[in-house]
């Protein structure tokens, strides 16, 4: 062995490892930290993937588009079924408050008759303007029977059963007017409660009809093609029970009341008869 080559090679051999120990040291320095979050060579974008398609979806499935994406006779279908809905309400919001009123005002009239009042009397208050059946049944009788004695000071027995027949006649006809204003509208209730929903059906079928043709132009059978022409097709369905519904309710609850009414209307008048046959008894007498 040289041994006076051995400080060199000592001294290289010292370089060597100080260059490894130190490319070492660097590359500790690089490596990332054990606790912290990966790196990656692109930072991640953030994409939205929820709130604008899902709000864009529900637009496209809101009532006002689908009524703008039907065709001109499923628009026609439903403004047909809105309309009937429209009208609808506004009778059944009349009709309660017009029955309303006149329970109120023959609970109103019947206390004043049987009051013990005079029929002279009490027919020169409510005057020519009755504003409601019973008092409408009451003049129309009592007219009736003050013209039976006008000039007259004395009725005989052979007049009293033509006397209250004409009465009676005169009662009947203006019960039947006034029962039947009371049930007026009523029977465009029970019609728009009978059609509504096959107003609706058509719409349907028309807009699956529809919702095919697309189907077979666009030779796509996918959710995205087949909903909207379906959601348009259920929607006019919708329209049909959201008019149909009330209306037959409301029809069966005041053709109900009506009849009540008629029925207080009739035995009113029965009374009213009875007290003027009396009345004419002892006239003829």
């Amino acid at each position: 062995m040289d041994l006076a080559a051995l400080p060199d090679q000592a001294m290289h051999f010292v370089n060597h490892a100080g260059h490894v120990f130190g490319a070492l040291a660097d590359f500790v320095q690089a490596a990332p930290d054990p606790g912290a979050a990966p790196r990656t060579a692109l930072p991640p974008v953030a994409v939205d993937t929820v709130g604008p398609q899902t709000t864009a979806a529900t637009d496209a499935f809101s009532f006002i588009q689908l009524f703008l994406k039907a065709d001109v006779v499923g628009k026609g279908v439903m403004i047909l079924l809105i309309g009937l809905s429209f009208v609808s309400w506004a009778i059944i919001v009349e009709k309660y408050l017009r029955l309303r009123s006149l329970d109120a005002k023959a609970e109103d009239f019947e206390q004043v008759f049987w009051s013990g009042r005079s029929l002279d009397e009490l027919y020169n208050g409510i005057g020519l303007k009755p504003d409601h059946p019973f008092a409408v049944v009451f003049v129309a009788s009592m007219r009736e029977w003050r013209r039976n004695f006008e000039g007259a000071t004395q009725v005989t027995a052979a007049l009293g059963p033509s006397i209250r027949d004409r009465i009676d006649r005169v009662m009947n006809v203006t019960i039947y007017r006034e029962t039947s204003q009371v049930e007026k509208q009523l029977g465009f209730l029970a019609t728009v409660g009978a059609t509504a929903p096959f107003i609706g059906l058509f719409g349907t079928v028309w807009g699956i009809m529809n919702a095919f043709r697309g189907i077979a132009a666009s030779n796509d059978t996918s959710l995205a093609v087949v909903a909207p022409g379906i959601a348009e097709a259920l929607f006019a369905t919708a329209l049909g029970l959201l008019a149909a519904i009330p209306a037959v309710i409301a029809y069966n609850r005041f053709i109900a009341q009506a009849n009540h009414y008629a029925g207080r209307l009739e035995g009113f008048a029965d009374e009213f008869s009875a007290i003027l046959s009396r009345q004419l008894d002892e006239r003829s007498k």
